[in-house]
């Protein structure tokens, strides 16, 4: 792509479609660690989250790009000496362990939102208050080696809500967690397990000098401009949590060392920011996409609304009365349209993919998307060992899916 160039927005969509790893087929036969780690690169950073109504999110981001997989193939990358570590990227993420240093300006600041003055200062008063306490929970992971939180020999359980809820012995190891004073990782069941980082990073990462705050921010926002395609500054600060009035002039420096070029996009009030490598590809994948409420192609609703005229709130957080959709709702990209969404559930018991909503977007056919989200339906009832795809009368899109099951 040149500097000043004028793209339309289906070109947007689809330079954000293809960057995502979702323009072309998945692999026609058994998913291997090389897919894996290309899907991985193609997001830079994939999003944790506990929530497993249906299943975790990070393993979500991998089917919607893959298809059917080994979970598996996913924790044989992370953990102590993996290609993945876990900090806070976009949010809890999962990132290239060769990444790592390009993180430690947000470890010296102890938190993942630290660029908040008010913020920063509370880290502060808690550390001061509770020093003793945290050097003794950093001493016994030293001493005894990778623990969880429940393995803490004095956790100071205490009662709350939210953090205040959590024992004091786990806002100590989050807290060394947070300034990269500790590194971690999960289990299966999602539990993360903390150590020291000469135990979990590589030695040749740890190695590696400290970049300079600028140059982090300037490499971060490069990886965020392949991943999204093309994007605003605000677009590219957000993918990594960096502040769109400290991104701006790294942005101007990599327009000017040739990294970034500016495009105009049409309907677009700021100018738009690519890869010179990138390029324009209408896809070619022919099936149905299910996508996480926490997928990155999605994850900024002011972004997708602008790229997808496609308005996504995740209600998982709306009190149940006042969702629209449903509590676990996941898009449907068919091409280059985001045309429906479904508030899905994993009933493990029953061994039913439970549809609980299935709704048409406004300018869609549902009887012409039907047949391609059954299909998707039933290919992640599959994947997650699920006997039965179980339909609901509730939502536009109902009753043209029950009458192709």
């Amino acid at each position: 792509m040149r500097s000043g160039s004028a793209i339309s927005v289906q070109d947007a969509r689809w330079l954000a479609i293809s960057a995502q790893g979702l323009g072309r087929p998945r692999p026609r036969g058994p998913v291997t660690r090389r897919h894996v780690r290309a899907a991985v690169a193609s997001v830079g950073t994939i999003q944790l989250d506990a929530i497993n109504v249906l299943e975790r999110t990070q393993f979500l981001v991998l089917f919607s790009r893959l298809g059917p997989y080994d979970v598996e193939r996913l924790h044989e990358l992370s953990g102590p000496g993996g290609e993945l570590f876990e900090y806070w990227g976009h949010a809890a993420s999962l990132l290239p362990m060769r990444w790592q240093p390009l993180f430690r300006w947000r470890m010296a600041m102890a938190g993942p939102w630290s660029e908040s003055d008010a913020y920063r200062e509370r880290v502060h008063q808690w550390h001061r208050a509770n020093a003793a306490y945290v050097a003794a929970i950093l001493d016994e992971v030293r001493d005894r080696g990778a623990l969880t939180a429940g393995q803490l020999s004095d956790p100071r359980r205490q009662v709350g809500e939210w953090w205040d809820r959590r024992s004091l012995g786990r806002q100590a190891l989050e807290h060394l967690f947070f300034e990269g004073a500790l590194a971690g990782w999960r289990t299966s069941s999602f539990e993360r397990i903390y150590d020291l980082p000469e135990r979990v990073i590589p030695a040749d990462v740890l190695a590696t000098p400290t970049p300079s705050v600028p140059d982090a921010h300037r490499a971060l926002l490069a990886h965020a401009a392949a991943s999204l395609g093309v994007a605003t500054v605000r677009d590219l600060a957000d993918y990594y949590r960096i502040k769109p009035k400290a991104a701006a002039p790294r942005v101007a420096e990599l327009v000017e060392d040739g990294e970034l070029v500016q495009v105009a996009v049409q309907g677009w009030r700021e100018p738009g920011y690519a890869r010179p490598s990138a390029r324009i590809v209408a896809p070619t994948r022919d099936h149905a996409t299910l996508l996480s409420p926490f997928d990155s192609l999605i994850w900024d609703r002011a972004r997708t609304t602008r790229v997808f005229a496609f308005d996504y709130r995740i209600e998982v957080y709306v009190p149940a009365p006042k969702r629209i959709y449903g509590y676990y709702v996941l898009p449907l990209l068919v091409g280059d349209r985001i045309v429906g969404r479904f508030d899905l559930k994993a009933d493990r018991r029953a061994s039913m993919l439970r549809v609980n909503a299935a709704h048409a977007e406004a300018d869609v056919d549902p009887a012409e998307v039907a047949p391609l989200a059954a299909a998707e339906l039933t290919a992640m009832a599959r994947w997650l060992g699920l006997d039965e795809v179980t339909i609901e009368r509730r939502g536009t899109m109902a009753d043209a899916l029950r009458a192709v099951r």
